[in-house]
């Protein structure tokens, strides 16, 4: 196979592993109508504000203009319960709805529920004949789900030129281009595979390891750009760091060696703590909670990041609400620095989650692959 063409088909698969339990797993999404017509009639709706904005979303909410929400609208793809057909309709349908109303489509009725709803808060609901709701099998292509692909499509399009520079002619003097590409991919090399892999297996896991550490990267340095066709809160969605970790915990035990498993289930211990396996009972849990430390800490600290900054802009509505516009001026002031300088902790903070999630895994798969000591 051309390598371009294996590079591109490596990247939609990882893409599409990614997009799995994204789909399947619940989502934070946002209704941009109910959302509006609450801080229009109850005042501002700060939770509605700060996970509307940190969740998944059927479309992207760009602005208001009169009132009229301004978004791109992402198509939604659903499939009813008790053997219910396939349901495919643009978002506009049901993200304009107002509050009691329903969109039908072939049949079906449908609404999103608001982030406030006791009942499956910010996801679909299909609406029964007999009034019932129920959750539908959902694969919509949302916000998360394209801000996967805007990455996989820019780290194909950064990377795919220079290499296919370097193989027209190996021995030309690279460009600026060309330098920033191979200092990008030896500052990951070198500086963090190379020193925790043994050298005759990292080129069996540095393409993996570099490519979660660039997606991870980008999706972060994408989720802090606030407006389309960025801002999608992609590594501070837990479905999505689940899949990462996933993925590190099967490069880690399918690849293992002898030695690494012997060391889980008959290590080098006295006999009478054989007897009692309390030794691999402890390594069995150590390697489950490995991808569990990775899937948290990343999604956490993502999470927390985007939280803190809208919570900042929001103080702005709410302190303007409580005290008047005087002290919400006051209020914007300090708001805005303060945010700023979140921005900009959050710029080091999408370089250290992706190396620390790097460096962890890179960890991990070496342990797997060390040999063991001769005296």
């Amino acid at each position: 196979m051309n390598p371009v063409f294996r590079h591109i088909a490596f990247f939609l698969t990882f893409a599409v592993m990614l997009l799995v339990p994204a789909w399947a797993c619940a989502q934070d999404t946002t209704n941009v109508a109910d959302e509006s017509q609450a801080a229009a009639e109850e005042g501002f709706d700060a939770k509605s504000f700060i996970f509307g904005h940190t969740g998944d979303a059927y479309c992207f909410h760009i602005t208001e203009i009169k009132g009229k929400p301004i978004c791109v609208w992402l198509p939604v793809i659903v499939k009813c319960k008790d053997g219910g057909s396939w349901h495919c309709f643009s978002s506009k349908h049901v993200c304009e709805l107002k509050e009691g109303e329903t969109y039908e489509h072939n049949g079906a009725r449908f609404y999103v529920a608001s982030i406030n709803a006791e009942k499956y808060p910010g996801k679909l609901v299909e609406v029964k004949a007999d009034g019932s709701l129920s959750r539908p099998f959902d694969i919509s292509f949302t916000k998360n789900a394209f801000g996967i692909f805007l990455v996989c499509i820019f780290l194909l399009a950064f990377f795919i030129p220079a290499a296919k520079m370097y193989k027209k002619d190996p021995m030309a003097k690279p460009t600026k281009y060309q330098g920033l590409v191979e200092w990008l991919t030896y500052m990951v090399l070198d500086g963090i595979i190379r020193p925790n892999i043994p050298e005759k297996k990292v080129n069996k896991f540095a393409p993996y390891l570099l490519t979660v550490f660039f997606f991870i990267f980008f999706a972060n340095l994408f989720g802090l750009i606030p407006f389309f066709p960025f801002s999608a809160n992609v590594t501070g969605n837990l479905s999505i760091t689940i899949v990462l970790a996933l993925l590190t915990f099967f490069f880690v035990n399918a690849f293992g060696n002898k030695h690494y498993w012997k060391e889980i289930f008959w290590p080098d211990v006295p006999v009478f703590l054989k007897a009692f396996p309390l030794m691999p009972i402890i390594e069995v849990i150590s390697a489950i909670i490995k991808p569990f430390a990775l899937m948290v800490r990343l999604f956490a600290n993502i999470l927390a990041g985007h939280i803190v900054i809208m919570v900042l802009m929001g103080l702005i509505f709410i302190i303007g609400g409580m005290y008047g516009v005087g002290m919400g001026s006051v209020t914007s002031v300090i708001s805005i620095f303060m945010t700023i300088f979140m921005f900009a902790l959050e710029l080091l903070v999408a370089y250290i989650q992706a190396y620390v999630f790097t460096i962890l895994s890179s960890l991990f798969i070496g342990l797997a692959q060390q040999e063991p000591e001769h005296e």
